[in-house]
């Protein structure tokens, strides 16, 4: 193990530590279990032989006591095996639920200035198989090293009281099995298990890509390119498996034939010992038993260390996201009390990246309180990358902003998306009920509060229509909805929600005349009482609703003008 590896390994049991309890405790089980079954597997033996010869010398023999042992092992293996399913599922469900939070905790401050290198598919395929792939970690790994190195322990000193040669050749045997036979497994299986990830995440991205994009693939006849595409990865992704699977096969055989070997040199060493007289009949078998049996606290470690490599490669993928510093700083002091719903820009500058050309270079522009102002330009221009500044989803390089007589950067983000609230063209309808898209904006709010909300953004009377009104299921990113109806949502949410401050980008692009036309009178109705900028392209309909308009021009702008009452 590298010491990249060993890094994320002890990473994943710092995470692990608040479920140590549940985590020992599944060992402990596990412990009981492997030496119940051990010592059924050794008493059985001798109780059987020792019967036998018993009967063949016509002699009486105290079966009570060793009946009542494999009475006692038979019940904790059949008990402690039940316990120890119980205890180690509920620790690894337990921790795999926390880590998912502790995962999409530390990946909601990265959205989405630094998530933007990343697919969603990706991102969805770390958040749910890579996390699923870390259950091995504490079932495969962690809970079987534990219990084969304490269990091996306690086996071999009862073995070495019983007869030392036996225990000796046993534990070495173990040694081999254990510890040398999964080093191999884990070497052979590093490489392999990197590409079963790497193909597996490929691959989802490639089906959800299929999935989503299923209409232009058949109108352009790209749909058997498609198909070769994710052929291709499963043909990649298979072959990791089948790599995978012959070592799990030399593995599994590896330790069958220590196995036996070491029950054959247990009968070996015995016998001479037994003619001897050191050892009595129903120690033969015992002892061949015991040591066969033995081989049960090392045989999940090489699959375990052989699964290590895709494991380690899950972690690696989550602390990559992880480590990930956000665009956006944080302060950590609390955020200053906005004096007004005004904004002020000053020599504003910003740029993607280091390499990237600039978007806004120098840009100057006021909001005053209650002011309604349109920025226009051309497309590209980066009228929608200042509404990301505003909110705080990028940060700038140069220039000032302040939000009520306050540096923006003085707020902590969330406290500045409680003044300003965004409208876009592309606002997101989740795959739940219309009340759950709502109550997104203000999760408080009552039913009166949604009610009026939709009111004013004239979608009640269309959501009552529907099956079953608001709790009616809206389907993956509002399929039920056109394009004006899911604008609508957007802007009762912008109702709810009740900024001081709103920023609408582009509201009723794509959208038909009618639909403009009841787009803006809802708009009209949210823009009341509020301090609003306006981004628009275009101003043959939307310049009725401001009293300033701002023209946006390589990054600068260029003039402000009022709007004409007349118009």
């Amino acid at each position: 193990m590298n010491a990249q590896a060993r890094s994320d390994m002890m990473r994943l049991l710092r995470l692990f530590a608040p479920y140590r309890g549940w985590l020992a405790a599944g060992v402990a089980l596990s412990l009981v279990t492997l030496l119940a079954n051990v010592g059924l597997m050794a008493v059985a033996g001798h109780f059987i032989a020792a019967m036998a010869l018993a009967g063949i010398a016509g002699q009486a023999m105290n079966y009570f006591t060793p009946a009542a042992l494999i009475r006692l092992f038979a019940i904790l293996r059949a008990g402690g095996r039940y316990a120890e399913r119980l205890v180690s599922h509920e620790a690894t469900l337990r921790l795999l639920a926390s880590l998912r939070v502790w995962f999409y905790a530390r990946l909601e401050p990265l959205a989405p200035a630094r998530l933007q290198a990343y697919r969603s598919a990706d991102l969805a395929n770390r958040i749910q198989s890579d996390i699923d792939t870390l259950d091995h970690v504490y079932l495969r790994f962690i809970a079987p090293v534990c219990v084969a190195g304490l269990g091996g322990v306690v086996i071999v000193a009862v073995m070495t009281a019983i007869c030392a040669p036996v225990a000796l050749t046993t534990a070495v045997f173990l040694t081999l099995a254990g510890v040398a036979l999964p080093l191999y497994l884990q070497r052979r299986g590093r490489e392999p298990g990197e590409r079963l990830v790497a193909s597996r995440a490929a691959l989802r991205d490639a089906a959800a890509d299929g999935l989503l994009g299923m209409a232009e693939l058949r109108v352009y006849g790209a749909t058997e390119r498609h198909e070769r595409k994710i052929a291709h990865f499963s043909e990649r992704h298979i072959e990791a498996q089948r790599e995978l699977n012959r070592l799990t096969g030399l593995g599994q055989g590896g330790l069958v034939l220590a196995a036996n070997l070491a029950m054959w040199c247990a009968v070996a060493l015995a016998l001479p010992m037994l003619r001897a007289g050191a050892l009595s009949g129903p120690d033969l078998p015992m002892l061949a038993l015991f040591a066969l049996a033995a081989f049960e606290a090392v045989t999940p470690l090489p699959q375990a260390f052989q699964a290590l490599g895709e494991t380690l490669v899950a972690a690696r993928r989550l602390f990559e996201i992880v480590d990930a510093t956000p665009a956006v700083p944080v302060s950590t002091r609390p955020s200053p009390k906005p004096d007004s719903p005004a904004l002020r820009i000053s020599g504003l500058s910003f740029r993607y990246g280091p390499d990237r050309p600039w978007v806004l270079r120098g840009l100057d522009l006021d909001l005053p309180a209650g002011a309604r102002l349109a920025l226009v330009g051309a497309t590209g221009e980066g009228k929608s990358s200042l509404a990301q500044l505003l909110v705080r989803f990028w940060d700038y390089q140069e220039g000032h902003i302040e939000l009520g007589g306050h540096d923006l950067r003085d707020y902590r983000p969330e406290d500045v998306r409680e003044q300003i609230g965004l409208l876009s063209q592309d606002a997101y309808i989740f795959n739940a009920s219309v009340l759950e898209n709502l109550v997104l904006a203000r999760p408080q709010a009552d039913e009166a509060e949604v009610v009026a909300a939709c009111r004013a953004a004239r979608i009640h009377d269309f959501i009552m229509s529907l099956p079953q009104g608001y709790f009616t299921q809206l389907g993956e990113a509002g399929t039920l909805l056109s394009g004006g109806q899911a604008r609508r949502i957007a802007i009762a949410r912008a109702f709810l929600k009740n900024a001081p401050i709103l920023i609408l980008d582009e509201p009723t692009e794509g959208l038909d005349g009618p639909t403009e036309r009841e787009i803006l009178a809802a708009i009209a109705n949210l823009m009341r009482d509020r301090s609003v900028l306006l981004i628009s392209h275009r101003l043959e309909t939307l310049g009725l609703l401001v009293d300033t308009v701002a023209e946006l021009d390589q990054g600068r702008i260029v003039s402000i003008r009022p709007v004409s009452p007349a118009r």
